[in-house]
């Protein structure tokens, strides 16, 4: 069997899984391809329960893109200041906005690199433990424990500045 007889043979059942699984025509399409892309780049020849394999893939890659949607959901939920927008920004929003920016980026610099690569790798590009432990080359116990090390580090530094702006005046301004 070649590539192409083998996607005809199960194209269908490859595009019914994912859709029934996403809900979306067009995920369940981009699902259907990223799967036969799977298929064709592994040795297939040599599986001997073919088509349970072949939907195997399809449903992990399904689950992986609904809880990468679920994640990206909660992450917006959880920050709707965020992706608001009422008013065209003001130049004063968009000198606290570049000042807020500045200083998240000092508080990351203070991580020790190891830590920062994990937290950039996961919250930023948004990659699972799994991918971050491959790229990395590092069990996923240890991409998990520089993960809790580099929030625990993040909040005590954003606590500690905390402390230091009370001292400070907090956040009244002095005439």
């Amino acid at each position: 069997m070649t590539n192409k007889e083998l996607f005809e043979t199960y194209n269908r059942d490859v595009y019914r899984t994912c859709y029934y699984l996403v809900h979306h025509a067009s995920d369940a399409e981009d699902l259907c391809q990223d799967v036969f892309i799977t298929i064709f780049r592994s040795d297939w020849q040599q599986i001997q329960q073919l088509r349970a394999w072949i939907i195997q893939v399809a449903v992990n890659r399904c689950l992986n893109h609904l809880r990468r949607k679920q994640s990206l959901r909660n992450k917006l939920l959880s920050y709707p200041h965020f992706w608001a927008r009422l008013a065209p920004d003001t130049p004063d929003m968009l000198a606290v906005r570049r000042e807020s920016s500045a200083e998240w980026a000092v508080h990351f610099s203070r991580l020790p690199i190891k830590i920062r690569t994990v937290i950039s790798l996961r919250y930023v590009h948004d990659l699972s433990l799994n991918e971050i432990a491959g790229i990395l080359e590092i069990p996923v116990g240890t991409v998990k424990s520089r993960q809790h090390k580099g929030l625990r580090l993040l909040r005590h530094i954003l606590q500690q500045q905390e402390q230091q702006g009370s001292m400070k005046g907090g956040h009244y301004e002095t005439y």
